[in-house]
């Protein structure tokens, strides 16, 4: 299935059926008096979040949605019938937008959330509803008011416990693959991941969600590479794992452009928790790799990890240190975080 994460929707919500007017006819009844019904109500549209999807794919053959008209009203005091809603079925953590792509309407972050974007029109009065000890037969009836139109995005932010970043080609995909049943595609050049993949890690008895994005270049905010289309998916992460690539000749420079990547997209990127991995260490001697994780530990100020998803070394390591970072939003205890603590 095709990953798409951003679609324009056109929709409409039912317009209310009419009133009727009408009167009673019926044998030996002389004056039988006002009898028209209301009209039926128009449907509405409702967005709703549900399980089993990971991509707006469907939108893109579908942009319009269209809730049915109530029925107008009729005779004998019928009200007509009520125009059925319409249901967008979206996956869990779309957002829904205004045509400026910048208003949020909602945030569908739990399964089976509705909410109604566009509300159907009332239906009219028919001239049972005008009938007064003045006027005994009303002539009158009100049409339906009509429905609501509108143009709305939909953006959709994976929801993920912890979000990979780096240059290209810094392991990202591979560390993925390694830790979970997710196949992403692995090539020795850049930009072999094009959309974003997940994979449900395991650690120690526990589980969680890591979100693996195409890689950031530097430019990437001002629309170079494709990394920064897909950004938005991490920002519901609790922790970043920063993977750079110990190979590089200057590993100091690939972490700050990651980091500049980051804080030009969004200061809630730059705000969350992150632990820095050097990856790749079994290319690497000894030597080399104490010189380069002390440099980047004193340029960053903060600890720096060694791993290498190819061969397995250091990665127990670092998916602990990503759940001690993870447990506090699974309401897990401080003695069970030090059971984890690496």
């Amino acid at each position: 299935m095709k990953f798409l994460d951003l679609a324009k929707v056109y929709i409409r919500s039912g317009s209310g059926g009419a009133g009727s007017v009408s009167f009673r006819r019926e044998k030996y009844i002389e004056f039988g008096g006002p009898d028209g019904g209301d009209g039926g109500r128009g449907g509405d549209v409702v967005v709703e979040a549900v399980e089993g999807l990971n991509t707006l794919i469907d939108f893109r053959y579908q942009q319009h949605f269209f809730a049915k008209n109530g029925q107008h009203g009729m005779g004998r005091q019928r009200t007509g019938a009520g125009g059925e809603d319409i249901v967008l079925r979206v996956p869990v953590g779309t957002e829904i937008l205004e045509e400026d792509q910048e208003t949020v309407i909602a945030d569908m972050t739990e399964i089976g959330q509705r909410v109604v974007l566009a509300r159907g029109g009332n239906g009219g009065f028919g001239n049972l509803h005008f009938k007064s000890s003045t006027n005994r037969a009303p002539r009158n009836a009100n049409p339906g008011l009509p429905g609501v139109e509108r143009t709305i995005w939909l953006r959709l932010k994976l929801i993920a416990d912890g979000g990979l970043v780096g240059l290209p080609n810094a392991g990202k995909s591979t560390f993925l693959a390694a830790t979970s049943n997710a196949r992403p595609k692995i090539a020795d050049y850049p930009f072999t991941t094009l959309h974003p993949n997940l994979g449900v890690v395991g650690i120690d008895g526990r589980e969680f969600v890591l979100a693996d994005i195409p890689g950031l270049i530097e430019g990437a905010s001002e629309g170079r590479g494709i990394g920064d289309r897909f950004l938005g998916h991490i920002e519901r992460c609790s922790v970043l794992l920063h993977l750079i690539d110990a190979t590089s000749d200057d590993v100091v420079a690939d972490a700050q452009t990651v980091l500049t990547e980051l804080e030009n997209y969004s200061r809630i990127l730059t705000g969350k928790p992150r632990v820095t991995v050097l990856n790749k260490i079994d290319a690497v001697d000894t030597e080399s790799l104490a010189e380069k994780r002390a440099a980047l530990a004193d340029a960053l100020g903060a600890d720096v990890m060694t791993m290498s998803g190819a061969t397995g070394q250091g990665v127990q390591e670092v998916l602990r240190a990503l759940w001690v970072e993870i447990a506090p939003s699974r309401e897990v205890t401080q003695k069970e975080i030090g059971e984890w603590r690496p």
